[in-house]
């Protein structure tokens, strides 16, 4: 008769992942990880990052347009250390990720091996929600399922196992998949509250941030904000499109400035913040957080957020199924409709281009459904008032203000969206931290149009230098990048690219790399 193959760590570790859907692996190798990859199952896809905060760029824009976590594989201490800065990024975007990283062999960690990472659980933090490294093989399969289920609770983000590599082909045990609620209803005596004082407010208006998206409730946003006739301002730094930016009752972004919110909002005598913070503040400010005489109202899925708000009522629980609440209560009588925001002038072409004029052509351009992936600080408020976003699940940027997220993330999402008009717009700078998710689209043949904004410079850092005592033409250290070539740069890592300089050529560019079957980069050089 023949013998029954003892079930491994490995055996669970897979099982699990398969029944989680989560058989993409973002992932660069090191010697310690190696054994989760033998006898590799063929369904599994192995997503390889040149550098490991590619993986987990890649890993956060998957997970982010599938709505589900991605599994991550690091090498020990020293890629988890290169992995860190988006990492940090996850963590702010409240994005659910699986990260695992080698360590070595249980039996020489008390001889300080080589590639072993020191009180490896302690790295990672304080930017995942749980991190472990299992006290017994056999139990590296229940951490995974038990990050799992923590990673996909609201708010959502990274989770950090670290599994030394001799456990693989330890014996374990499968482990059941059990279902996990993700979403609690707030509380109804709070939310009643909050319903109550919009219903008697006069001028209310709403601040949306990204975990309106995040929780799939676009649609119940809007409606809320039409059945009050509430203006709306996107949140400082979202990092998703929360409500149609096209909409009658869209009034504009939000800075991260206390001062200039609380002139933006005057007026109003109800502040409602939706799936926002209120308020992330860039820079130092003085005075009240909202308009005299307003009231500040927040339904949030972060506790700690919650608990740093400084005035006002805060209803915890999913964004989601509060709005649904509030959509359930008796239509409040009817107000007079706001004033429509006054669109942007149009851009007209110049030599150099300007920002927002390339913007403009790209709007022009795009396809209705398309994805924009975004990481030009500098061109945010061009693109702001010549790029409106317009769709659920149309825009996605950092939450972090760390760069090296948006090159690896729209090839992230390409890969969760296959068919997708995917648009990486990327500043010069950004571009360089992660430049290398260019060689991974092309490798995947995954058909990005990236988009590289080329001012040769640090412009967000000059442009904000100001604010920190510099004069009109005082020179910022170290934010000039002269002689990049990233033409060159693309093609060598077997991505095609044209560059730009004028309107016509623009137009061209983006005509090509739009209607392209694989990757293509666009450098448009800008005033």
């Amino acid at each position: 008769m023949a013998s029954v193959r003892e079930v491994t760590v490995r055996d669970a570790v897979i099982d699990l992942l398969r029944r989680f859907d989560m058989t993409s692996v973002f992932a660069n190798p090191g010697s310690t990880e190696l054994p989760l990859f033998r006898n590799f199952p063929e369904e599994f896809r192995y997503v390889l990052g040149l550098q490991e905060a590619t993986c987990v760029g890649m890993a956060d824009g998957y997970a982010q347009a599938t709505r589900n976590a991605a599994f991550i594989n690091l090498h020990s201490a020293a890629g988890v250390g290169n992995a860190m800065g988006n990492l940090f990024t996850a963590f702010k975007n409240r994005t659910p990720l699986i990260v695992t990283a080698g360590q070595q062999a249980r039996a020489i960690l008390p001889y300080d091996p080589f590639l072993a990472s020191r009180e490896a659980t302690e790295l990672p933090k304080p930017y995942v929600k749980w991190s472990i490294e299992p006290a017994r093989a056999q139990d590296v399969p229940l951490a995974i399922a038990h990050g799992y289920y923590l990673a996909m609770t609201p708010p959502r983000g990274p989770v950090f196992i670290s599994i030394p590599a001799d456990d693989w082909d330890r014996p374990a045990e499968f482990v059941p998949v059990r279902q996990v609620a993700q979403d609690m209803r707030p509380d109804p005596v709070t939310l009643a509250q909050i319903g109550d004082l919009l219903d008697a407010a006069e001028r209310p208006v709403f601040v949306v941030g990204a975990a309106v998206d995040r929780a799939g409730a676009f649609d119940e946003a809007v409606k809320l904000a039409e059945r009050h006739n509430a203006r709306v301002f996107a949140a400082p730094m979202s990092g998703r499109c929360s409500f149609p930016e096209d909409h009658r009752l869209f009034a504009g972004f939000l800075p991260a400035m206390r001062e200039k919110i609380v002139a933006l909002l005057a007026g109003s005598d109800l502040v409602f913040a939706i799936g926002a913070p209120a308020f992330t503040y860039h820079v130092e400010g003085f005075g009240p957080h909202v308009p005299e005489g307003a009231t500040l109202c927040q339904l949030i899925d972060d506790p700690s957020t919650a608990a740093w708000t400084p005035v006002g009522v805060a209803a915890i629980g999913g964004v989601r199924l509060g709005l649904i609440d509030l959509l359930a209560r008796a239509a409040p009588r009817a107000r007079s409709a706001p004033p429509r925001r006054e669109p942007a002038p149009r851009a007209q072409p110049s030599r150099p281009l300007s920002t927002a004029y390339v913007l403009q052509t790209l709007a022009e351009m795009r396809a209705p459904d398309s994805i924009i992936v975004e990481e030009a600080p500098s061109a945010r408020a061009a693109m702001q008032s010549h790029l409106p976003i317009l769709r659920s699940g149309g825009f996605y940027t950092m939450d972090s203000g760390g760069l090296g997220y948006g090159l690896p993330a729209a090839v992230g999402v390409a890969l969760a969206k296959p068919g997708a008009q995917v648009i990486g717009v990327i500043g010069d700078g950004s571009s360089l931290y992660s430049i290398q998710g260019l060689w991974s689209a092309a490798q995947l043949r995954l058909p990005i149009c990236f988009v590289i904004l080329n001012n040769r410079r640090y412009a967000a850092l000059q442009d904000f230098a100001p604010v920190f005592g510099f004069g009109a033409n005082e020179p910022v250290q170290g934010t000039d990048l002269p002689d990049l070539d990233f033409v060159a740069i693309s093609q060598g890592m077997g991505c095609a690219a044209t560059r730009a300089a004028d309107a016509e050529s623009l137009r061209a560019a983006l005509a090509e790399a739009l209607a392209s079957q694989g990757p293509r980069l666009v450098e448009v050089v800008v005033a």
